[in-house]
């Protein structure tokens, strides 16, 4: 016999080696059983004399957490002068669960000429990005970049709502209106 709980997060405690025998996916410390991996918790009845045995099951979705290196689709949020604050919404392929906030910092815009980038010319609230994630940041923020050439915008709208293509490295044409916006465009991945 088996029973599912909750969801439970790494250190969370579970219950008492007293009244419990630790399983798979725990650990024991000052008498208590904790967890060691993210999952669910599930008590096991083996025999009726037994204690029964608690345990941590991953699940089967994959959960998307950044790391540093990863690389990420976003939304970018709002722009300054300096940086330009973003959603994580996908991390590598996985979509995440809860939204991420990430910043890029205009000097992690392009590789070459940094001083002569500016925020208004490289993305606009709205746009979905391509980054990767260069480092863990403040509590709040992921700190990511664009400086490779398959990273930088990959859907913009234009000012009149139309979808809009990369004619270059750092231009978008709206193809109904023919208005041409500057951006920090991905190389298209094939």
């Amino acid at each position: 016999m088996s029973s599912v709980d909750a969801v439970v997060t790494p250190g969370r405690r579970l219950g008492l080696t007293q009244e419990y025998e630790p399983g798979t996916g725990t650990y024991t410390r000052n008498g208590m059983i904790y967890a060691s991996i993210l999952g669910e918790r599930k008590s096991k009845q083996s025999s009726a004399e037994a204690k029964p045995t608690i345990c941590v099951e991953r699940r089967s979705t994959k959960y998307a957490i950044p790391v540093i290196g990863s690389e990420v689709l976003a939304r970018v949020v709002r722009i300054n002068p300096r940086a330009a604050s973003v959603a994580i919404m996908m991390v590598d392929s996985a979509p995440c669960q809860e939204e991420f906030q990430g910043i890029v910092r205009v000097q992690d815009i392009r590789a070459t000429e940094k001083d002569l980038v500016q925020m208004i010319n490289s993305f606009l609230p709205g746009d979905i990005i391509r980054a990767e994630i260069i480092s863990l940041g403040d509590q709040r923020s992921y700190y990511l970049s664009t400086t490779k050439n398959e990273h930088g915008v990959v859907f913009a709208q234009s000012e009149a709502g139309n979808s809009m293509i990369p004619i270059s490295w750092e231009e978008m044409q709206d193809p109904k209106t023919q208005a041409v916006e500057k951006r920090k465009c991905a190389k298209p991945v094939v």
